[in-house]
């Protein structure tokens, strides 16, 4: 009877495991910091090229995104790498991982 349980505990981590990598990666960006005004929060631009629909020619697509910086490290003009989480106000969905380059 001991070894049931034990096979069904280790059976409820595999599974628990499995759900944790079927959840998936979260997204990563790699921007600059346009604003640092706001208490723990940046405006990171990204700029990503892509080709135009109809005539091929590679353009720069940039938005900007309101990140989480809980110790207000990132500074204006630093390039920094952002993560996707939980929503955390009204337009913070991403959080600071790492200031790439002051």
């Amino acid at each position: 009877m001991a070894e049931e349980t034990e096979n069904s505990s280790t059976s409820l981590r595999e599974a628990t495991a499995g759900e944790a990598s079927a959840r998936g990666t979260r997204k990563t960006r790699t921007g600059e910091v346009i604003s640092s005004g706001m208490n723990k929060t940046i405006v990171v631009r990204t700029v990503t090229r892509v080709p135009h629909a109809k005539f091929g020619k590679i353009v720069k697509q940039m938005k900007k995104f309101y990140a989480h910086d809980e110790e207000n490290t990132a500074k204006p003009g630093d390039k920094v790498r952002i993560m996707e989480t939980r929503p955390m106000s009204k337009l913070k969905r991403w959080r600071l991982v790492e200031v790439v380059q002051k």
